[in-house]
């Protein structure tokens, strides 16, 4: 099968690519500049934007199914502007290509009570795919644990960082991390399942953890020590995102929304996936191993 990748180059589309060239299908890889993209054999890469109609309608060429992995968090300010244009114009073009499918990888977290500014703009960019003349497959995660991974690298920094942090009441909000392989493998799982087609579905690890103790087990696997926290009885809203984004180094453009969602429960409540695509689900620890000591990891596969 043919097969589109929007978002490519992103920690998501990187290792999607190459999954998908295992699996036997020709992958073309949508970029917004091709001169900064080193792609593996046999990949096709087109250069385009999808702000901007006119520059990415000829990656749809003889494409038979396209993967959405496109967000804007990573540029700040109004993100989920750029992210309900991206959709809208990629919903138009393939609505008038021959794409008969769509994978949109979405954020997990009920639709009930307020959304955090982060999922609300996920949940409108799924409405958005769903208008187009194509078969929409909507997976939902949570974090998702491996390198690059803009939620993970945040608890992980100050997992290992910090013996003492100061956090609010949402640190004991339930999560249902999963692997970046785990991921992947839900993601070219569904192209060959039809009954995946026109769906949502969840998509989870064996593992329901809270902040709190996923930044425990990060310092025990990294510094032989669990840090001490100390909860406020605040809203992760009054905490400031550039000051947890100086403690991380992580952008506060990628920090302020997702700290926005952290009283948002993301826990999977519907399984259906795991029988439709079986897959050996990776738990929290090995994980988390895999990005300590990714050489150790390897030679052991």
């Amino acid at each position: 099968m043919r097969v589109l990748v929007t978002g490519a180059t992103g920690f998501v589309g990187s290792r999607l690519v190459p999954a998908l060239l295992d699996d036997g299908h020709e992958v073309v890889a949508l970029v917004r500049d091709r001169h900064r993209y080193d792609p593996p054999v046999g990949v096709t890469v087109t250069q385009g934007d999808l702000l901007d109609e006119r520059y990415f309608e000829h990656a749809l060429s003889d494409v038979e199914a396209a993967y959405y992995l496109v967000h804007s968090m990573r540029d700040g300010g109004s993100f989920a502007e750029r992210d309900r244009n991206a959709a809208r114009n990629f919903a138009r073009a393939a609505s008038g290509s021959d794409i008969d499918r769509v994978v949109y990888l979405s954020g997990l977290g009920s639709n009930e009570g307020r959304l955090s500014n982060h999922l609300r703009s996920r949940r409108e960019v799924e409405r958005i795919l769903d208008t187009g003349a194509y078969d929409l497959t909507t997976l939902r995660a949570a974090i998702v644990i491996g390198d690059g991974s803009a939620g993970y690298e945040i608890i992980r920094r100050l997992g290992e960082r910090y013996p003492v942090l100061i956090a609010p009441k949402g640190i004991d909000t339930r999560c249902q991390p999963i692997a970046i392989d785990d991921a992947i493998e839900y993601l070219t799982g569904v192209l060959s399942v039809p009954e995946t087609a026109d769906d949502t579905f969840e998509i989870g690890g064996p593992d329901v953890l809270t902040y709190r103790e996923m930044l425990i087990r990060i310092g025990r696997a990294t510094q032989n020590r669990a840090p001490m926290i100390v909860t406020l009885p605040v809203d992760s809203s009054l905490f400031s995102g550039h000051s947890v984004a100086l403690l991380t180094g992580v952008s506060h453009r990628i920090v302020t929304p997702l700290l926005d969602g952290l009283n948002d429960p993301v826990v999977v409540t519907d399984t259906r996936i795991q029988s439709l695509v079986p897959i050996d689900r990776t738990p929290f620890t090995t994980a988390l191993e895999r990005t300590i000591h990714p050489d150790d990891t390897r030679n052991q596969q």
